[in-house]
């Protein structure tokens, strides 16, 4: 019974081998709204793209003007609750603008906001409206009041003197958007159930002939942690290594890249090392199937052992009874002694004699 568990602990132990370590807490999960007006004299656009874990789930396709999903899982229901969000601040993005009597030139106004679900529990809102890529107001949740710089105090002022407003924010950042957050989370979850390999490139760009700059890409990989390092002859170039952020495809998965400058003398001495949890997976499934097909082949002989063990036991079995039947053969066959009477005239005596014998 040992011999014919053994495999089946083997594979047992290497699979939990194989079990991440349980993390403290729970995963962080956001979303994240981003509405942008960029307005330029009598003529504007209008931009939106709504975010789920930094992926994008919707956007507002500005061709058509309409809310486009992004992700199957979102139906005719949700759309229509991003549309009337998206309508919410597209008209403070449109009033903003009127009210700062910004109508010349070229002026990006942006409304940033969202909910998170932290490691430990805790809920989290935020809410900022920029002005040309820089910060204008934002909105204080737990004090209910509005942080400004000094060109919004108007705004603040204005603001502040709306409790109702203040109260429309606060309920959907610390109600509304966490309940769709939770919504939202399940679906993604199964539909992201996957892990796609960074496919890796390398593009030179010459500065002068005593410089050079060398970029690798990753891209197309999912999830999105992957460390990404400049090697020169095994060790790591840490501090001369330029970095990007990690920045989504519409696709679902990830792009980074990472850049170097060298001497073009030294280029073969460089190379660009990934780490990613698709990487891994794959040379654990490259040791598993290594270790599987020891195991079936052991496996493969155990057949064999048993059944020759079974042979010979048979056969000494069928050999001891054969010995057994020719014992008693023989010893049933064993003449039995002659037991020659002595005359006697007593006949008690004879009778005696006649008990002992046997």
């Amino acid at each position: 019974m040992l011999l014919r568990r053994a495999p089946l602990l083997l594979l047992w132990g290497l699979l939990g081998s194989l079990v991440p370590g349980g993390r403290c807490g729970s995963p962080r999960h956001s979303l994240r709204y981003s509405y942008r007006r960029v307005s330029e004299s009598s003529r504007f656009q209008f931009f939106s793209v709504i975010l789920l874990d930094d992926q994008p789930i919707a956007r507002n396709h500005h061709h058509t003007n309409a809310m486009e999903l992004l992700v199957p899982w979102m139906g005719a229901e949700e759309k229509k609750n991003l549309v009337d969000l998206e309508r919410v601040f597209r008209t403070d993005l449109e009033w903003l603008s009127n009210f700062s009597n910004q109508t010349e030139g070229l002026h990006t106004w942006q409304a940033i906001l969202g909910c998170e679900l932290r490691e430990d529990g805790s809920k989290g809102g935020f809410l900022h409206y920029n002005y040309d890529g820089m910060d204008f107001i934002s909105f204080d949740n737990k004090i209910l009041r509005w942080d400004a710089q000094p060109q919004a105090q108007k705004v603040k002022e204005k603001w502040d003197n709306e409790p109702w407003r203040s109260q429309r924010n606060k309920v959907y950042l610390e109600e509304m958007c966490i309940e769709r957050m939770q919504k939202y989370l399940p679906y993604q979850t199964e539909s992201l159930k996957k892990t796609e390999l960074p496919e890796g490139k390398v593009t030179c760009k010459v500065v002068n002939d005593s410089l050079e700059v060398l970029i690798c890409h990753a891209f197309g990989f999912y999830p999105r942690e992957i460390q990404a390092i400049w090697m020169r002859d095994g060790e790591a170039c840490k501090y001369e290594s330029l970095h990007r952020n990690v920045a989504p495809n519409s696709d679902g998965t990830y792009y980074v890249w990472i850049s170097i400058e060298i001497d073009p003398k030294d280029r073969n001495h460089f190379r660009c090392h990934l780490e990613h949890e698709g990487l891994v997976l794959k040379e654990e499934t490259a040791r598993v199937r290594r270790i599987l097909s020891e195991i079936v082949a052991t496996v493969g002989i155990v057949p064999i052992m048993m059944l020759s063990l079974i042979l010979i036991f048979f056969l000494t079995y069928r050999q001891w009874r054969r010995l057994r039947r020719k014992l008693c053969h023989v010893v049933e066959n064993v003449p039995l002694p002659q037991i020659n009477r002595s005359p006697s005239t007593d006949d008690t005596e004879d009778e005696t004699q006649s008990q002992r014998l046997p």
